[in-house]
């Protein structure tokens, strides 16, 4: 067989690399049918004047890769079956739009599909919706060591599956030992579940202890997820307003199996439960039977005054389930939670917990073992508590200095955010005109929201950015 094939000389082109293109492309281009046969290495090599090492280079390579065969004896062949055809699927017949009709859904999935968007951050905008930490502050590199190391030192075992379903054992007593310093919460390590953040905590709590109707208590305005949570299990959602002093337990009423509550810093008015209401919240809890939920989710950032103990410190003879979160004090990426549970349920939650996804990754739990208790984590909260206040304090000075009067600030000194109303109703056309993002309070209001009350986030912009952005809603 003859078969001119080209090459260039003058080419970069190392020449064992053209003639593997030469025959490759001819084959896919139909200039070569499938079971032909191609001129041997020596012949081919005579006819181009070349070594035949540079010819049988080539030869391997298309033998490698399915375009050529060799059969001892008789030669070499261009394979019937190209690998372009192994790795592409035949098409489909195209089928009309209803071949693929959706399933019905449970009650269950109906009633997540009423969830709003996620509102995205708006290009070009000065964005005030965010509440979460400043991610440019965290101490990545000494994370990725403390990470480094937690692969290192648990070597292979922990790729396994892990036994510690309930949490990694030296992180879960380091969760108890910083909750009861910093937050008065009475425990011990077995009474720690982590989990993959707070909403999978109230997932959990919401499989747990609701049946499909119960009545549960939340307060209006209240955190959105855990409302959504609750109503997508079917519980009745019953709205408690709030006054000066938290929520109003007069209007708690006598059927809730279960009360939702933020006492250190209420999302989203910022108001702090009272004690007086505290004792009255936990004696309703008591007669009621009913089981209370904290969720305790940035009260590490108080910027005056003394900081508030936590709920369940007192609830010695009621049954509590205080939630905490990372995200707020690290970054939102590590999604790890956790739960202070009362000792009688911890079975229940930990089966509960290796149904849903076995456990938490084990190596970043490792790593935040080490990341308390070599202090960084609480050096790190002094750090950003200082950073946080003055950027509130900015915001609010900024507010005063345009709006005086008609801008109230209400809750204490301490989140991420500030409740912020407004008695100018003309607020949000000028934020959309001025390109500043805001979040209206409506969408975590059960009942009629307030028309002008806003959740302005300080933690992620600079003093300056926060002064401009004020200055643009005023403008």
């Amino acid at each position: 067989m003859r078969t001119a094939v080209v090459i260039d000389r003058s080419s970069t082109i190392p020449l064992s690399r053209q003639i593997y293109e030469f025959w490759r492309l001819g084959i896919l281009q139909g200039r070569f049918a499938g079971g032909e046969r191609v001129p041997s290495t020596r012949e081919l090599a005579a006819a181009l004047r070349l070594s035949r090492g540079t010819i049988a280079a080539a030869y391997e390579q298309l033998v490698s890769e399915g375009y050529f065969q060799s059969a001892h004896g008789s030669g070499t062949f261009i394979c019937r079956q190209l690998p372009e055809e192994l790795l592409n699927a035949p098409a489909s017949p195209a089928r009309g739009a209803g071949a693929n009709p959706s399933a019905p859904l449970s009650g269950f999935g109906r009633r997540l599909q009423e969830d709003p968007p996620f509102t995205a951050r708006l290009a070009g905008y000065l964005c005030l919706t965010p509440w979460g930490p400043d991610v440019s502050r965290f101490p990545l590199d000494l994370w990725q060591r403390l990470y480094a190391r937690s692969l290192r030192d648990l070597g292979p075992d922990a790729l396994e599956y892990s036994e510690a379903v309930r949490g990694y054992g030296p992180l879960c007593g380091e969760i108890a030992a910083y909750v009861a310093r910093s937050r008065g919460v009475s425990c011990s390590a077995d009474q720690v579940v982590v989990v993959n953040g707070s909403q999978q905590a109230l997932d959990m709590c919401a499989r747990l202890l609701l049946e499909p109707g119960d009545e549960v208590a939340l307060e209006d305005p209240g955190y959105s997820g855990a409302r959504r949570v609750f109503a997508a299990h079917g519980a009745r959602l019953r709205p408690v307003p709030l006054d000066g002093e938290g929520l109003v337990c007069e209007r708690l009423g006598k059927t809730a199996r279960l009360a939702y509550v933020t006492p250190a810093h209420q999302f989203p008015t910022g108001v702090a439960l009272s004690l007086r209401r505290r004792l009255e919240l936990l004696a309703w809890a008591r007669e009621q039977g009913a089981v209370i939920i904290e969720d305790d989710y940035d009260s590490e950032y108080r910027y005056s005054g003394a900081p508030t103990p936590a709920l369940q410190g007192m609830a010695s003879s009621v049954p509590l389930i205080y939630c905490g979160t990372f995200s707020k004090v690290m970054f939102p990426a590590l999604r790890v939670g956790y739960l202070i549970v009362p000792r009688a349920m911890v079975p229940a939650f930990t089966r509960a917990k290796w149904l849903t996804d076995r456990h938490a990754p084990v190596h970043q739990q490792a790593a935040l073992y080490q990341f308390m208790k070599e202090g960084h984590l609480e050096r790190h909260i002094r750090r950003m508590r200082r950073i946080y206040a003055l950027r509130r304090e900015t915001l609010v000075d900024a507010l005063h200095r345009h709006f005086g009067s008609e801008a109230l600030v209400l809750g204490e000194a301490a989140g991420l955010h500030a409740y912020v109303r407004f008695s100018d109703a003309s607020v949000a056309s000028r934020a959309k005109h001025n390109k500043v993002q805001l979040r209206e309070a409506e969408p975590y209001y059960l009942g009629k929201a307030p028309p002008s009350d806003y959740l302005l986030g300080f933690s992620t912009l600079t003093e300056r950015n926060l002064r401009e952005a004020v200055r643009r809603l005023a403008a």
